[in-house]
Order: structure tokens, then sequence, then C-alpha cells
């Protein structure tokens, strides 16, 4: 294969989902299990979410997570979903993930974006109305004190990051750590809207676009024309190989085994959960492909045809290739993760996904351009 082009490559994410009456070390348990079978498949990358006041969404610092899979595995990439950097000093998540980094001998991604949980966001004392602004001045702090040395002085709207009485330079004291990974790891940025404001500066900085699991396929396609447009009007050319895909697959070997099975078990219930919680707050915009769309019609039975793909290996490469024919090729393809309430069913619908999906997608799709 020529080096100018490359396969669609399959990763993992994880919210994680789990129910409040799993005892949270069993699903910590199950969650690493998860990430060494993944690897065993050949799963390029694996993504872990970050909640701090959720009872089904239990991994409060994905890092520690990360830190604890890297003994388990060797070859796959690690990363923190986003990081929710509104609610972290910027200053300290610079250390943190420099370490990492180095504690993975170079396996860490990145994802930076906005906590959206209105309870973490009460606890830390973050105002909503404030979390893009917040979070693109963290990633101009960070990427800073990553490309500077001492003595340090950020004066931004929300942080002031000041370093320079105690700077030692003959006993190293007052240094910000750098990462392994030159000049860091790779950025992604979540996107999860029309027209999205993340995906125009993600584009400007040439940090990678990350398609949301929630949104339809209209506006997975968006996702990529918005960052596309800004790409281009910065002076960057963006890759499509760059662009990763979350979707919600589940594969049995019938398509009515598949979608009996997704209807009750814990994928189903996730949409449905989420569901309840966009019912709470937004409402069901996020789901709905037509705008005009009741919220009320933004129910399993739609979202089995839109936002979840089950099936039989040859159902779900169908659906696949109709979401390539709407958005374009994208890079990898990120597969989500819920609970194992039926750990076999599970592990089978990943080896089919690993075995004989990917196979498929790339023998119809073709080698993207990198």
């Amino acid at each position: 294969m020529s080096p100018d082009v490359q396969p669609i490559r399959y990763g993992m994410f994880i919210m994680p989902f789990h129910p409040p009456q799993k005892p949270p070390a069993q699903c910590y348990d199950e969650d690493l299990e998860l990430v060494v079978a993944a690897e065993e498949l050949g799963f390029s990358e694996f993504w872990i979410g970050e909640h701090h006041t959720m009872k089904y969404e239990n991994i409060v610092m994905p890092e520690i997570f990360i830190g604890r899979a890297l003994g388990e595995t060797r070859r796959i990439r690690l990363g923190p979903a986003p990081v929710c950097l509104q609610q972290h000093n910027p200053a300290h998540v610079a250390c943190r993930l420099a370490f990492l980094d180095h504690l993975s001998k170079g396996r860490l991604n990145l994802c930076f974006g906005a906590g959206s949980v209105t309870a973490d966001q009460e606890l830390y004392g973050c105002e909503p109305k404030n979390a893009a602004e917040m979070v693109d001045e963290a990633i101009e702090t960070i990427l800073h004190l990553w490309a500077t040395e001492p003595p340090y002085e950020v004066n931004g709207k929300y942080w002031q990051i000041n370093l320079k009485k105690t700077v030692d330079l003959e006993t190293g004291i007052g240094f910000i750590p750098k990462p392994l990974q030159k000049p860091h790891p790779p950025i992604a940025v979540p996107g999860m809207s029309r027209n999205s404001p993340s995906m125009k500066t993600a584009a400007k900085r040439g940090h990678q676009p990350f398609a949301h699991c929630l949104i339809p396929g209209n506006v997975v396609a968006d996702i990529w024309a918005t960052y596309e447009a800004a790409g281009l009007e910065a002076g960057r050319k963006p890759k499509r190989s760059d662009w990763k895909v979350a979707r919600s697959i589940f594969l049995a070997d019938t398509t009515k085994e598949a979608k009996s099975r997704t209807r009750g078990n814990s994928l189903g219930m996730n949409f449905e959960y989420i569901g309840r919680l966009f019912d709470k707050g937004l409402g069901r915009k996020i789901y709905k492909r037509d705008l005009n769309q009741s919220d009320a019609d933004c129910n399993l039975d739609y979202l089995m045809e839109e936002q979840i793909i089950a099936g039989d290996v040859d159902e779900v490469l169908r659906r696949l290739l109709l979401l390539v024919e709407e958005t374009g090729p994208f890079g990898t393809l990120v597969l989500m993760g819920y609970d194992w309430d039926d750990k076999q069913s599970w592990l089978r619908s990943m080896q089919l996904f690993a075995h004989e999906l990917m196979p498929a997608l790339n023998k119809a799709v073709g080698p993207v351009t990198v």
C-alpha cells in the first residue's frame, strides 16, 4: 500500500456506562478486561470518558485508569476523552499529562473539550456559558507551557499562572514537565453540533476532529465540512485520515438477534438514559436529523435507524456504507463500549467487528488518503 494511503483504523470509546447497582470495583475490572480484549483484537486506540458526579458513568479521572491499563497492555494507544478542561487548572493538566506520556512510553492520545455534566460544573463552580471560552484558553495555556521554559507568566481571563520568583536553574526547580512525544501527544477535539465552533478552532490548530456517537449522520457530515472549511481558511489542508467517527454498533450472527439484544442490553439502555437526561434540560435536539422533528419521535425506534447500528456483518456493513456515502471516508471508526451485562455477546460482537466487519469495510471503501 502506498505510504500516502491507509486502511480505516478502528478504536473504542467508553463513557463508561454501568448500572449503579454494580460494584464500582467490578465495573473497573471489566473495563480493564475490555482494554486487553481490544488490544488482542487489533484495536489501535482506546478512549475513556471523565465524569465526576455520575453514578452511571463512574470513571472520575481517566488518567488514573490509563496508568493502570498501561501495565496490562503493550501496543494500544490510550487517551482521556475529553479532559474536561474548564474543571481543571491548565498547569496541573500540563504537568500530569506530560508525566503520563512518559509512563506510557509515547502511547498517550489526548482529547480536549468541555465537561457537559451540569452537576460536575456546579461542583467546580463552572459557568456553562463560559465553557467554550475556558476550554480555548486552557488549550492555549497548556500548549504554551509545553513549548516554553521558565519563567512562566500567563495572564488569562480565567487563569493566571505565574512561576518566576522560585525558579532556580542550578537545582532544576520551577520547570513544567514536557511530554515524551514531540511537540506533544496527538490532540483530538470532540464535535457534536452543526457549524461547530470547536471544529473551527480545532482545524486552525491542526487538532483532530472526533465526531460524537450521539449525533445523526448528517451532523457527522457537517462536522467534517465545518472542520475542512476552517482548516483551508487557516492555510491547513485537513486530512480525512485524522478524522475519528464514533458509532454505537452491536453485531451478532443474525440481524434479528442483534436488534433484539440491542433493544434490551446496555447499549439501548444508554440511549434511553441519555434521552431522559436531555429531557431534563437541553431537549433531544442532539439526536435529531431534522430539527423540526419532535422530541417524542426521538425514541428508541428512531435511534435504531439512525445513531445505533445493529445487525449481522452484512447489515452493519450496509449501514456503515450509507454513512460513508453521506459523510465521506474517515480515518478511524471508534466503536462505543457499554456495560458487560452479557459478556459473551459483547465479546462476540467485538470479534465480528474486528475479524469480519472491518476487513469488509476496508475492502468496500478502499484506503483513506493520509
